[in-house]
C-alpha cells in the first residue's frame, strides 16, 4: 500500500473511531444533559436533522470508500493540489474536530463562556471546511471506470457537505444559546 494511502487509513481509522467513542462517551456519561444538545432547534427541524444525519453517514462512508479503493495515490490530482496528501489534510479537518465537538458542547452546558462556544463555532467550521474541501478534491478525479461508484461517492459527499457545512456549522450555531 502506498505510503500517504495508509497514513490516511491510519487516520480515519484512529480518528473514525474517535468520533463515535466521543459521542458515545458523551451519552453514557452526560445521558441527562443529552437532549440539551439541540440547543434551541426548533422541534420541528428535528426530523430533518435526522434524516439529514443518517444520510451524511451513509454519504461519508460511500466516498470514503471510493477513495480507499477507486484512487491511486500515486496518480490523483485533487483540484488545484498534486497528490493524496490533500485527502490526509482535509479528512483530520473533518475527523480532530469531530472528535472534539461533544465533549466541548457538554463541557459549555455545564460552565458556559464565550470562549467555548467560540471553540465549538471554530471545530465546527473547520469540519465543514474540510468536507466542502473534499468535493473539488474528489470531483477532480476522472475516473475512466468505476462511474456509477464514483457518481455515489459524489452523491454521498453532498449529503456529508449538507450536514456539516450547512446544518452543523451554520443552522445549529444560530440556535445554539451563546452566554
Amino acid at each position: 500500500m502506498h505510503p500517504k494511502k495508509r497514513i490516511w487509513l491510519w487516520l480515519l481509522i484512529l480518528g473514525g473511531a474517535s468520533v463515535p467513542a466521543s459521542y458515545l462517551h458523551g451519552m453514557i456519561t452526560y445521558s441527562e444533559s443529552i437532549s440539551g444538545l439541540w440547543g434551541g432547534v426548533p422541534a420541528t427541524l428535528h426530523p430533518l436533522y435526522t434524516v439529514s444525519m443518517v444520510l451524511a453517514a451513509v454519504g461519508f462512508f460511500l466516498f470514503t470508500g471510493f477513495i480507499l479503493f477507486h484512487v491511486d495515490p500515486e496518480r490523483q490530482r485533487a483540484g488545484v493540489f498534486r497528490g493524496f496528501g490533500v485527502f490526509i489534510l482535509l479528512y483530520a479537518l473533518i475527523l480532530i474536530p469531530s472528535a472534539l465537538w461533544m465533549p466541548l458542547t457538554l463541557s459549555y452546558m455545564e460552565r458556559p463562556s464565550d470562549l467555548l462556544w467560540w471553540t465549538i463555532r471554530g471545530v465546527l467550521f473547520l469540519v465543514g471546511l474540510g468536507s466542502v474541501g473534499l468535493f473539488p478534491a474528489l470531483a477532480a478525479f476522472r475516473p475512466e471506470k468505476h462511474r456509477i461508484a464514483f457518481a455515489l461517492a459524489l452523491s454521498g459527499l453532498s449529503f456529508f457537505c449538507w450536514q456539516t457545512a450547512v446544518l452543523d456549522a451554520v443552522v445549529w450555531p444560530c440556535f445554539f444559546p451563546k452566554p
